[in-house]
């Protein structure tokens, strides 16, 4: 099978029907990954299923109609760009920007943006610390994304700076997640954000605990945070 088969398969299994366009895209991103792959280190997933279901269809999980169309989207420690460009992929209405600390990562999401022709998307070499101080990026997005970043008393200062009042914020988790949503629970409110949902998800041939965790920002984060890079990861809001 190629990989348009395995993805489209796959899709279907999960809920998502792709268009002839986004079949080429997709495929087109996997060969760029894999190629980029070999002299940068982008990801540990290479085989046409994995990197089908584990990446693209993974990030796929955190989109709601509703709350995406149209919409303006921060994907935090994007990396090899998830789950920010599957989400630009499937709905092209998005409009997206891309925070990464490696400059040589973003070339390569930069070429992946030219090569599928994808509008409305951008680059941005930041970490995320001085992205949430920067009045350009604080407090601009309808949505903000994150997927294996940090944990989520972390994430969240890493995330919540950069949501509009009354926009969200979404975590892609593993099977830690309702550990990690306990211990995170005074770093939301510091924030300005509050739990609106925590849905365990399941990828097509896999049960592995993954949930996808919202947060609503329902006040407008202190102007202290975030923090200095390197101190949310070393001090978490809320620890003892």
């Amino acid at each position: 099978m190629t990989f348009a088969e395995i993805l489209a398969e796959k899709g279907r299994e999960a809920g998502f029907e792709f268009t002839e366009r986004q079949l080429w895209q997709f495929t087109r991103y996997y060969e760029l990954l894999v190629e980029t792959n070999k002299v940068m280190n982008l990801t540990a997933i290479t085989e046409l299923e994995e990197v089908a279901v584990k990446h693209f269809i993974d990030s796929l999980l955190a989109f709601d109609k509703a709350s995406f169309e149209g919409k303006s989207l921060a994907d935090v420690g994007t990396g090899a760009g998830f789950p920010g460009v599957p989400l630009k992929i499937y709905c092209p209405t998005l409009k997206v920007t891309l925070i990464d600390s490696l400059s040589k990562r973003l070339k390569f999401l930069q070429q992946v943006i030219d090569e599928l022709e994808l509008e409305n998307i951008s680059c941005v070499h930041l970490r995320a610390e001085d992205a949430g101080r920067n009045k350009s990026f604080r407090e601009k997005f309808d949505l903000v994304t994150a997927r294996a970043v940090a944990r989520l008393s972390v994430l969240s200062e890493y995330c919540l700076p950069l949501v509009k009042k009354d926009g969200m914020f979404i975590a892609l988790k593993g099977s830690k997640y309702a550990e990690e949503i306990e211990e995170g629970k005074a770093a939301l409110k510091i924030l300005g954000g509050k739990l609106l949902s925590a849905e365990p998800v399941k990828l097509p041939g896999l049960d592995d605990g993954r949930a996808i965790v919202k947060i609503a920002k329902i006040k407008v984060t202190p102007a202290q945070y975030p923090r200095k890079a390197g101190t949310p990861e070393k001090q978490p809001l809320g620890s003892k």
